[in-house]
């Protein structure tokens, strides 16, 4: 082979590196082990890792129970190694999975429609503003600045590299406000985004901004980061919402130090043409059995690149079917009483926290697991939890200078009355 090519030696494919960077002589490792040994060796370093007692950080990604039900599906091989079903006749079972997937996030959102899940969150509500300027035709976005700060980021990103308009609406209490939305919104919207519970974990107003945005024939697009909250809230398709994005994580799938994670989108019928990403559909093959199959294909591996809805390459389909076997195995009335548990603990939390000296309220609106509260000094009361094996909320200020000294504690079903209770006494 190398005659062939024209060089002596195998070095010379490697003469562009410079020669110092070449080794010369064996490196300096120690003897191998064995495996039993290797465990051994492992199994010690792990000694060295810090357990906190509990955590009540959450901002955008979320500590929830997992049922053992998960691993044990999404770890079977043909789910866990399995790439995009292009042959249905091979992948019925994989179809089937992303068709429950699709059915049970149309039923939380009251959608029409749902794809078979996008990266993240971020780039999902970054996908619905594409969306609804292909909808539209129109060139500019309005995005409440309580929606997440890196979701507000990717939007941006990606409105730039497409040439629209991106205004930003600002909030009162903590809350997206119609005033600021109507100063803003022109006949050349193409949407209104807002996310529910929203980054300060308040409920926003869906009613009225969903008809604030169709009153100028715009779409209005809800995100949301938290789903669990769809076991008490009313779904968004109550409130006429157009197309509705989010981050699907808290369903069955770990925090991963911040990912992967599942993008979730879905929308009414009339706009399933401009879904990005692909859709699987149910059907009956020429013996009248029902079978699965890929019905609408829109991203550009498929398809003509200018007719693409999206340049989505992948999918997040197995962290899409944690939760799908973490929905099934709860069932409707589980996420009901996951949400019911997240509620009642936060404000259990909440209102203890208010009658400690020093901490105050910042916002009146109704929250769901997550809540702003100011303290005397945030790096202190953050310093202490820390010594106690606590990881305390999150500081804010770097995202919004006027909430200086405020915390975003985030409690789920996870957070125990006992945990609750021994931070409140570090704190207290």
């Amino acid at each position: 082979m190398l005659k062939t090519i024209g060089v002596s030696r195998v070095e010379e494919l490697f003469s562009d590196i410079d020669s110092k960077l070449i080794l010369r002589e064996p490196l300096d490792l120690p003897k191998a082990l064995s495996e039993l040994e290797l465990v051994s060796y492992f199994s010690s370093l792990t000694q060295k890792n810090k357990h906190n007692k509990a955590s009540f950080l959450g901002a955008g990604c979320y500590n929830h129970f997992i049922p053992a039900t998960v691993d044990a599906v999404i770890s079977r091989s043909e789910f866990y190694t399995s790439y995009t079903p292009y042959q249905p006749e091979i992948s019925q079972g994989n179809l089937q999975a992303i068709f429950e997937y699709q059915t049970m996030i149309c039923e939380l959102t009251g959608m029409d429609a749902a794809n078979s899940s996008l990266y993240d969150g971020a780039t999902a509500l970054a996908e619905a503003a594409l969306m609804s300027v292909r909808l539209t035709g129109k060139t500019e976005i309005i995005l409440s600045k309580a929606v997440h700060p890196h979701y507000r980021e990717v939007v941006d990103t990606y409105c730039g590299a497409a040439d629209i308009t991106l205004k930003e609406a600002e909030c009162e209490q903590g809350i997206t406000a119609p005033n600021k939305i109507e100063s803003l919104i022109n006949d050349n919207t193409a949407c209104i985004l807002v996310q529910t519970p929203n980054f300060f974990g308040l409920i926003e107003n869906l009613e009225k901004l969903s008809k604030l945005a169709h009153s100028h024939q715009a779409l209005c697009v809800t995100c949301v980061v938290e789903p669990t909250s769809l076991g008490l809230l009313k779904a968004p398709g109550d409130y006429d919402i157009d197309i509705v994005a989010g981050e699907g994580q808290s369903f069955g799938n770990a925090q991963n130090y911040g990912g992967p994670h599942l993008g979730i989108i879905a929308c009414k019928q009339e706009y399933i043409r401009k879904l990005p990403g692909r859709l699987v559909g149910m059907t009956e093959d020429s013996q009248g059995k029902r079978g699965f199959v890929l019905t609408l294909q829109t991203r550009e591996q498929h398809i003509r690149r200018e007719s693409a809805t999206s340049n989505i390459c992948s999918n997040q389909a197995l962290c899409a079917l944690a939760a799908a076997v973490y929905l099934a195995t709860i069932g409707p009335q589980g996420l009901h009483q996951v949400a019911k548990l997240n509620l009642e603990r936060s404000y259990y939390m909440y209102n203890e926290l208010l009658k400690l000296p020093g901490f105050k309220k910042v916002f009146d609106s109704p929250f769901y697991n997550e809540f702003i509260i100011k303290c005397p000094n945030s790096s202190s009361v953050q310093q202490k939890l820390a010594a106690a094996g606590i990881t305390g909320g999150l500081a804010i200020g770097s995202y919004y200078p006027e909430l200086a000294d405020c915390l975003l504690f985030c409690v789920t079903e996870l957070n125990t009355k006992q945990q609750i209770d021994a931070a409140l006494e570090v704190l207290a």
